[in-house]
């Protein structure tokens, strides 16, 4: 069986990450899931943005969190790109979406599509994030017992393991995805945009929870590992283990031809890839 492909951030290797335009753009190019993060506004609305600051993918500056919903639609999302937006995707006003905003895109596709929520922390508001996206699901029909709505299947993604036992009082076990990278320099120096915690300290938290999520996989209390591509290549026997135990693994990123064979030939059944229609294409080609 070919793997099950991600779009991205939508397809975030043509348009910029996150816009109306990469979701049109992933649907168009044969997506069978694609892929969001999410914070919380200052008015409590879930926004589709990666990062907690407004510096690196729009024209604003700042934290998500200190702005309303309405404020963050009036920046610049796609310019920083340097790619034009095709008159069909809607114009540059309207790109910035809202959950709800991509929840309506995938319903009007018509077609079965897997949604992966990642929740992003730390986050301003804890474990208030999952809470909201909880109700917002449930006021949108979400089914809780087989995490269905409509033709959308929701998936939930976290770092954090806190996170993934906060949704397991309400999500099964079979969507919860527990994302696992190694530690390096270069994460901890982002995540230090987050507040003045000193450096050591923040290496010390971000290894404990990378190793309380391996044991979270490890004990099959959730049923989607997330391992980054560097993670399966410095790991392989674990990835090949946690296959053989029953778990589903999902990897990120994967954009060329030489790590999906690299992937493929360990078992992994996911990918998540800036370039959905590049991945498939290589798959429809009897990628071995």
């Amino acid at each position: 069986m070919p793997p099950v492909i991600f779009a991205h951030r939508g397809s975030s290797g043509t348009y910029a990450e996150h816009t109306r335009a990469a979701y049109l753009q992933a649907l168009a190019d044969g997506a069978e899931g694609v892929e969001c993060d999410v914070h919380l506004t200052r008015d409590g609305q879930l926004v589709c943005i990666h990062d907690t600051t407004l510096e690196r993918t729009t024209d604003g500056s700042g934290d998500v969190a200190d702005r309303t919903l309405a404020e963050l639609r009036m920046l610049d999302v796609c310019s920083w790109k340097g790619v034009g937006i095709p008159a069909e995707y809607g114009d540059a006003a309207h790109q910035l979406l809202a959950l709800s905003d991509l929840l309506v895109l995938l319903r009007e596709s018509g077609r079965p599509i897997k949604l992966a929520i990642e929740l992003k922390h730390p986050s301003p508001f804890g474990l208030r994030l999952e809470e909201a996206l909880i109700a917002f699901l449930m006021d949108e029909g979400w089914d809780p017992e087989s995490s269905m709505l409509g033709l959308v299947e929701v998936s939930f993604m976290s770092f954090n393991p806190d996170s993934m036992l906060q949704l397991a009082e309400s999500v099964p076990h079979h969507v919860l995805c527990q994302l696992v990278a190694d530690v390096s320099p270069q994460e901890v120096r982002d995540a230090l945009s987050f507040g003045s915690i000193a450096e050591g300290a923040l290496i010390a938290i971000m290894q404990r929870a990378l190793k309380e999520g391996e044991e979270l996989i490890d004990r099959q209390e959730i049923g989607i590992a997330g391992p980054s591509l560097q993670y399966v290549r410095d790991h392989p026997e674990r990835i090949q283990r946690w296959i053989h135990d029953g778990v589903r693994v999902r990897a990120w990123t994967v954009n060329t031809e030489e790590d999906a064979r690299f992937l493929a030939g360990l078992g992994v059944q996911e990918f998540t890839t800036d370039y959905p229609a590049r991945i498939r294409l290589a798959f429809e080609g009897n990628l071995k």
